[in-house]
This record gives C-alpha cells, structure tokens and sequence, in this order.
C-alpha cells in the first residue's frame, strides 16, 4: 500500500511515516519503480505500537533508543513495555521520573497561582507572590 493508504490504516498521516522513518523507528520501505513507497501490514503495525507508545507519554527519543525492540511489542502487542527488563523497563522508568518531576512543578505553580487569586488573607481581590520571586505586574483574576 502507499504512503498515504499506511497513514491511514495505521491512524496517522504521511507526514508522520516520513519522520519516523527518518528517526530510524520505521525502516524505509521498498519503493515502487517510480519511486512511491510501498507499506506492508508489518509497517502498519509497527506504526499502530509507535503511536500507542507516543500516546503512553514517551518521546521519539525515548522510542529511537529501543527501535530494535519495537518489533518484539509488534509481535506481543499486549506485552507491556516494562514487562520485558532491559527492553523498555529503563526507558519507562526514566520517562516516569521525568513526568513525577513536572508534575510537582506544575502542583507547585498551581499552589502559588491559587495563592496569588486569593490574596495575602483570602481575599480573591487582592493578589499577592508567596514563592520569593521578585514580584510582577499586579495579578487581575
């Protein structure tokens, strides 16, 4: 099938094929005698566990580090990808730390928007900084 039939069996688009194929997690297809690339059903499927996995919160980085293992959650794509150690277990654990990271980031950003709404005494019109920081133009909620 062509670029553009692949995209959409496997739910993405041609743009996307390109770029994945350039970050080494597709391998470039055989091309037709004019030059249009040819999709199998394996390359669809690969690119269905490249999207699910993206979908997961990985990044292509994440993904370009263990494109060799790809094929295996083609294979068993019911396997979870930190089931199998040394696959994708460390891949997993790194994006979770990262994520545990932005999200206390961002609970702490939250506390101090919310904290600058309400005011020094709870008073929603009267905005105030409670993280130190050099404070900034007058908060209007």
């Amino acid at each position: 099938m062509r670029i553009g039939e692949a995209a959409a069996a496997a739910g993405t688009t041609p743009r996307a094929l390109r770029l994945y194929e350039a970050r080494g997690l597709l391998r470039p297809p055989p091309r037709t005698p004019s030059g249009q690339r040819e999709y199998g059903l394996a390359e669809v499927a690969r690119v269905r566990v490249i999207r699910n996995l993206l979908a997961l919160g990985l990044t292509l980085e994440d993904l370009r580090r263990r494109a060799h293992h790809l094929d295996l959650l083609v294979q068993d794509p019911s396997a979870c990808c930190g089931s199998r150690p040394g696959e994708f277990s460390d891949v997993v654990a790194d994006r979770l730390a990262t994520l545990d990271v932005e999200i206390a980031r961002l609970t702490h950003l939250r506390q101090d928007l919310a904290a600058a709404a309400n005011g020094p005494h709870g008073d929603p019109g009267s905005p105030t900084v409670h993280n130190g920081s050099v404070p900034g133009p007058e908060l209007e909620c």
